[in-house]
């Protein structure tokens, strides 16, 4: 049986500024969910939520990844249970080597922390390489990607790269990606939705985050959702992402 994670009647607010206001969503494995929405519309703050991050209270509401609420388990239990998320500004981290970061992320998740809350053991430097050199091939990344330091100096096309190429090692159960396309020419938006689609299978769920249709030109989602001052005012197919590029979020003003 696949992954699902379920959203039910979350409530979140940030230094007591309420901002999601009763959000329910399914996502399952084998499914592409693209969440579209304004600026300011809470999108953001349902990724971070989802992943654990500290400045968000939950007021009312559960997340269930596999019938388990996982509100209440640290960032690196959620990774552990097979949930990702993808930066929409990832961090530069300067002196750690992209292949330092991979290989400590993934023996984390792979072994594990020792009773202390630490990995004790990394993935031998071998079978590592072999995997991570493997994974590039695949992503169409050069090899010297790996020895640079992580995301300092980086387009924004690599900064994304580098994410999805932090997921295809990690391979986990759901996948959020926050504003995948932001910051991304053509190009780049190409190559990462490349990237993204490489791994696409009945094993992965995906909640894709955009403000725009354009990335949805490359990642057809099954499903697509609108989100309107803290809650999905309106889901449907992909055909809904189209009206909503030709109309804009005045199409559902009269829902919120």
């Amino acid at each position: 049986m696949g992954a699902e994670l379920a959203i039910r009647n979350l409530h979140v607010k940030v230094e007591g500024n309420e901002i999601l206001t009763g959000v329910d969503l399914t996502v399952r494995a084998g499914e592409v969910h693209s969440l579209m929405g304004p600026n300011g519309s809470g999108k953001s703050t349902l990724a971070y939520i989802l992943m654990g991050h500290p400045a968000y209270e939950v007021d009312e509401g559960e997340v269930l990844l596999d019938g388990e609420n996982i509100l209440e388990l640290e960032p690196d239990e959620r990774a552990r249970k097979g949930l990702f998320l993808a930066f929409q500004y990832p961090t530069p981290i300067p002196g750690v080597s992209v292949a330092d970061f991979l290989r400590t992320a993934v023996s984390s998740i792979r072994l594990g922390p020792s009773e202390e809350g630490r990995t004790t053991e990394l993935i031998p430097m071998r079978e590592f390489r072999k995997e991570i050199r493997e994974r590039m091939t695949e992503l169409d990344i050069d090899h010297s990607f790996a020895r640079r330091h992580l995301n300092d100096g980086f387009s924004g096309g690599e900064k994304k790269r580098a994410e999805i190429l932090q997921m295809s090692l990690l391979k986990p159960r759901i996948a959020v990606l926050d504003e995948t396309d932001s910051g991304l020419d053509i190009d780049a938006l190409r190559a990462v939705a490349d990237g993204v689609n490489r791994q696409l299978s009945s094993e992965l769920g995906v909640l894709l985050i955009t403000h725009y249709q354009r990335i949805l030109n490359y990642i057809e989602p099954n499903f697509v959702h609108i989100m309107v001052d803290g809650r999905i005012v309106q889901s449907g197919g992909p055909e809904l992402a189209h009206e909503l590029e030709a109309k804009g979020y005045d199409m559902v003003k009269d829902l919120v």
